[in-house]
């Protein structure tokens, strides 16, 4: 059975993640972002074994979530599920000066693999919605542009799907993909959405665990446990590196060589 940490896991696709993997017998290491969500995901999914809490916004609290991950000995497979949505009417800027959705949705999880001891395994949440992405890494942090919510979404999930095949290619002995759950009714994606939820978590837990060949591959694109189509860019080994090379000024942090 392996050992498997999920970001973002007291709601949502996180904890339906954490749920099926614990009910197949795997040990389930789970975050919440405070104490308070800590408890939730306690009565929610008892079967968890331990909650790491920190706010993901927060680069300080981002290195200590890896530090409590760390202290727990490697992982089998970290599912980098934590993410925020496009319904940001206005910019949000955390307290170390980042745009909130680009915090959370690629900064942390940037920092974590950069931090973390690599796992066997990486899965990394993007969205059918990084194919409006921009590829470039220029004003991630919309100092210089209007803000557009939807944009920074599209944008941050072009970057996840960037983050995984960048891992997949920088680090040859970890499988590293990226999955689009679909636009499915959760919190993020609101009542109206027209995808099945039922379907929506299956696909980073197959990548997670599973032992079918389809899913020890590495640098893949996955919706519903198939191959999908990514927007060229994030295949590309050029822009992959100019993204990196950002992201480490961003941080302060270097992805470690493979």
């Amino acid at each position: 059975m392996a050992r498997v940490f999920i970001t973002g896991s007291s709601d949502g696709l996180g904890l339906a993640t954490a749920r099926l993997l614990a009910s197949e017998g795997h040990e389930v290491v789970g975050h919440a972002r405070n104490e308070q969500r800590a408890d939730d995901l306690g009565k929610a999914a008892p079967e968890v074994t331990r909650v790491i809490t920190g706010d993901l916004s927060s680069a300080a609290e981002t290195r200590s979530v890896a530090e409590q991950a760390n202290a727990l000995g490697r992982f089998d497979a970290v599912i980098h599920n934590a993410g925020v949505g496009y319904r940001e009417p206005r910019k949000i800027t955390t307290a170390d000066g980042h745009a909130h959705v680009l915090a959370i949705n690629v900064l942390a999880p940037y920092l974590l693999t950069a931090l973390m001891a690599p796992p066997a395994r990486l899965v990394y949440l993007s969205s059918g919605m990084h194919r409006g992405g921009t590829p470039s890494v220029e004003d991630l942090d919309w100092k210089r542009r209007p803000w557009n919510g939807a944009q920074a979404y599209s944008d941050s999930k072009l970057f996840d799907a960037t983050l995984a095949a960048a891992v997949a290619r920088r680090w040859p002995g970890v499988l590293s993909n990226a999955v689009e759950p679909g636009w499915v009714p959760t919190k993020m994606g609101g009542p109206g959405a027209p995808d099945d939820l039922a379907q929506a978590h299956l696909t980073q837990a197959w990548l997670a665990v599973s032992d079918d060949p389809a899913a020890l591959v590495s640098g893949g694109y996955f919706y519903h446990r198939a191959p999908r189509d990514v927007l060229p860019a994030a295949r590309s080994s050029s822009f992959q590196d100019r993204l990196l090379d950002e992201l480490a000024r961003l941080t302060g942090e270097r992805l470690p060589a493979g």
